[in-house]
């Protein structure tokens, strides 16, 4: 069931006795972290990111440690730079969608695959599997930085303003890619794959500059999407655009093994664990909200048409991957992080990259 913001602080004032006793008898730390989140106008940020950083985090632990809130985009940011401001010490904790930052870091376009989770359990058992992989290239990439969370949005799918009735139709369309690797699969396909901002999507559809896109479902919903395309085809084109949130090096180290501690498991506990449980509720309501079929709570829906996917649609999914996506990203990756992903992905999925 989903965790809305309004359950999520009911919880932590459940939990506020218990937890903030046992983090002041750890003496946590007393000090200010400053945190720069995803998106300002989506529900990861608004029912997630902003109530555990603003709110749950200093009450919990008692006082001793005070934030600062902000979005990259109310700072003019795209998302990309912000792990590499917090290598250079401009950040002290940031989240953004894993994609926006493998010119810096290719290892973590390993993270995220298109088709390669169809499910949000899948998704959990991936980024589990390979969080350690992620750790060591935060720590390698980025000046010491500490892996903190993996969360994903909704299941990343295919928007389109014009008739379609499986993944083989997406070939010769103009598609919005959510990442690098999701355009290399959508060319795989035949698309022709188009890097283009989030909010400037529903114009690009509008005037069929573009004739469709990928996102989350309760995102594009939110986004107004579906008032400018027709078909939707709800398998993980895009992936999960996982959300990675890591602390700035320096930061992390200034911290007491106590405090470290703590912070770690508050943030599986009342962050990680609750996103996740929410993939799954948001990803169906975002497609009840968009085509009309089934309840949707967040305003009135639209009426595009739901594209089944087909068995056929699986098998090429993978066939693109063992040939194409997997190859592509190794030859940009060290042989070390292929290995690793063969023994962490790979062993989940039972599919092999190699050079």
């Amino acid at each position: 069931m989903m965790t809305t913001r309004k359950t999520l602080v009911s919880a932590i004032a459940i939990g506020m006795t218990v937890v903030g006793s046992h983090a002041l008898a750890q003496d946590i730390d007393e000090t200010n972290i400053a945190y720069v989140g995803s998106w300002s106008s989506l529900s990861l940020f608004q029912n997630f990111e902003r109530p555990f950083w603003g709110e749950h985090i200093p009450e919990a632990s008692g006082g001793n440690i005070t934030t600062d809130v902000t979005t990259f985009d109310q700072m003019g940011l795209g998302g990309g730079e912000v792990y590499r401001l917090m290598g250079r010490d401009v950040i002290e904790v940031t989240s953004t969608v894993a994609d926006y930052a493998v010119q810096d870091a290719p290892e973590l376009e390993g993270l995220d695959m298109p088709m390669i989770a169809p499910d949000v359990e899948t998704a959990r058992e991936v980024a589990e599997a390979y969080r350690p992989v992620l750790a060591d290239a935060f720590a390698e990439r980025f000046d010491n930085a500490k892996l903190l969370a993996v969360v994903p949005y909704p299941s990343q799918m295919v928007f389109c303003n014009a008739e379609i009735d499986g993944l083989g139709d997406l070939a010769g369309k103009k598609v919005r890619a959510s990442g690098r690797t999701t355009a290399e699969f959508l060319e795989a396909l035949g698309a022709e794959g188009i890097t283009l901002n989030f909010s400037e999507v529903p114009g690009a559809l509008q005037r069929g500059v573009i004739d469709c896109a990928v996102t989350g479902s309760l995102s594009g919903y939110s986004s107004g999407w579906y008032e400018v395309s027709t078909h939707l085809y709800p398998l993980p084109v895009g992936g999960w655009d996982h959300v990675v949130t890591a602390m700035n090096g320096g930061k992390w180290e200034s911290l007491s093994a106590e405090t470290q501690e703590w912070l770690m498991a508050e943030i599986k506990e009342n962050y990680e664990d609750p996103v996740w449980e929410s993939a799954v509720e948001e990803t169906r309501e975002g497609i009840a909200c968009l085509t009309g079929e089934g309840e949707c709570t967040r305003g009135e829906p639209g009426d595009m048409v739901l594209v089944e996917a087909t068995d056929q649609d699986f098998t090429d999914a993978s066939r693109h991957l063992e040939e194409t996506l997997l190859p592509n990203w190794a030859e940009r990756v060290d042989q070390e992080w292929v290995d690793r992903w063969n023994e962490t992905i790979g062993s989940v999925t039972g599919l092999t990259a190699s050079k």
